[in-house]
């Protein structure tokens, strides 16, 4: 079955009140409600390229596979769509580390900008 998470995106943007970012993003509030809860079953495609280009994602970081039934072959390309990891919240992560190891990281990350 396939289903948006924005949990999940919001988690790992640093996004703590997804309802108050995407009114400041011009979305309505009803809208800014179902997708901060999740419960969005359809969403059109200028809603959907408005989402992405605010969050700075792309379609596939909101959606996520659960098999049924059904099984499907291992190469399958729906399967790059499994989320079985824990929702990881980067910011909480990076407050526990140590100031030497966020020196690390900080290095880490301009070295793959370029």
């Amino acid at each position: 079955m396939l289903r948006y998470n924005f949990t999940r995106i919001f988690k790992a943007k640093a996004i703590d009140r997804p309802f108050t970012f995407l009114r400041k993003a011009g979305f309505s509030e009803s809208f800014a409600s179902k997708v901060k809860n999740n419960r969005v079953n359809r969403l059109n495609l200028d809603l959907l390229e408005r989402l992405c280009i605010c969050i700075g994602c792309t379609p596939n970081d909101f959606m996520e596979y659960t098999p049924r039934n059904e099984s499907i072959p291992a190469n399958h390309p729906l399967n790059e769509l499994r989320r079985t990891e824990k929702v990881f919240d980067l910011t909480r992560e990076l407050n526990s580390l140590p100031l030497s190891t966020l020196e690390e990281v900080e290095q880490l990350i301009k070295s793959r900008k370029e």
